[in-house]
């Protein structure tokens, strides 16, 4: 099975973490040079890789006196700003000896929650691609707030999926794979080759971070393979420092743990609304709206919205709750919040009378919709 689905990969994101190009001494050169020319020979074979990479706050910490992680936002600004172009000329000293151009993208959630941001970013990384330059993607830690960060590599890999139309994610960890309890203290852990489904069991399996340089652990990149295998890319983990790791998943070798890909995918649209396009607001909803959205696919109407909450414009992604506050759904609003306490439980018809304008019948449409699953 996967070699079947590797047969039909093309574009693949590499995430590289931390607690594999991060030694004792600082940036281990050995495996970063491994890492390198495995890449440049998957784009010999005619694969195009886009590689995430985190390090560079890992990388300049140590100027700041500071031992472990960051404490606060400031120190990680000011680290990755001292580590970011240490780690991009790491790189490109490495890709250098096979002839390989690389570049620096720098992101923040809010240049994926903008549409056209989101497009022109695309429109670079496709250019870089088709160019055969190695786009290099991190978080633009020296200017992001807690409002607007991705919060780990995982999670920013898993998105570029969907930015870049990958076929295949590759989290490369200082783990080989997901294990059905921690294999660091239980001898007899056994690792899951493969996944079909994420389920809640299999998320309980992944436990919280295991590292003090990097900020995700396991629980985070199951998290990725569940927003990336729900775009219809699959997705393994495995251990970034095993020699031609690379080549060899891609030869099909039971390497690390594969997630498979969900058979109904979203759209890239959806994926967007569903996980790159921050919500600013929250609309509670009868039990029939609930259902027509749920069981029915139909849109969100001013009918069915019990109460509001937050502050948003038309256009802003808005979370869908029952009357109790679960969320089921998310969308982008039609209307304002101001517009939208003036029509709440109004049939569509009074939506003219009442705003005195109309831009639909519709609060949140079915193509804008995206239910939770």
């Amino acid at each position: 099975m996967r070699k079947d689905l590797l047969a039909q990969v093309k574009r693949i994101v590499i995430k590289v973490g931390s607690g594999v190009i991060f030694g004792q001494n600082g940036l281990d050169l050995e495996v970063i040079g491994a890492l390198a020319r495995d890449i440049c020979a998957l784009l010999s074979q005619g694969y195009e890789i886009v590689l995430v990479s985190s390090g560079a706050v890992a990388t300049g910490k140590g100027d700041l006196g500071i031992v472990g992680r960051p404490a606060t936002i400031p120190l990680k600004q000011a680290a990755a700003a001292i580590g970011q172009s240490r780690l991009m000329r790491t790189w490109k000293d490495a890709f250098r000896p096979c002839g390989r151009c690389v570049a620096q993208i720098l992101l923040t959630r809010d240049d994926l929650a903008n549409r056209r941001r989101f497009l022109n970013a695309r429109n670079t990384l496709m250019t870089l691609i088709e160019y055969g330059v190695v786009p290099i993607i991190n978080e633009n830690d020296t200017v992001v707030v807690e409002e607007i960060r991705f919060g780990d590599n995982d999670n920013l890999s898993a998105l570029t999926t969907s930015l870049t139309e990958a076929d295949l994610l590759v989290i490369l960890s200082d783990v080989d794979g997901l294990y059905d309890s921690n294999p660091r203290t239980n001898p007899a852990a056994r690792r899951l080759s493969v996944v079909e489904n994420i389920t809640g069991d299999i998320e309980k399996m992944a436990g919280g971070a295991g590292s003090v340089v990097g900020t995700g652990g396991m629980a985070t990149k199951i998290e990725a393979a569940k927003r990336a295998t729900l775009y219809g890319v699959g997705t393994i983990i495995a251990d970034g420092r095993q020699a031609g790791v690379l080549p060899r998943l891609m030869a099909g070798e039971e390497l690390g743990t594969f997630f498979l890909p969900v058979r109904h995918r979203l759209t890239a649209r959806k994926h967007w609304i569903s996980f790159s396009k921050a919500t600013r607001g929250k609309l509670l909803v009868d039990e029939g709206a609930r259902r027509a959205v749920t069981e029915k696919g139909k849109s969100l109407l001013a009918s069915g919205i019990l109460a509001i909450e937050g502050k948003f414009e038309r256009g802003d992604s808005v979370r869908i709750c029952d009357a109790e506050g679960c969320e089921f759904a998310k969308g982008i609003a039609s209307y304002s919040q101001q517009e939208l306490e003036r029509i709440l439980g109004c049939n569509s018809s009074e939506i003219e009378i009442i705003l005195g304008y109309k831009y639909g019948d519709e609060v949140v449409h079915r193509d804008n919709l995206v239910v939770n699953k």
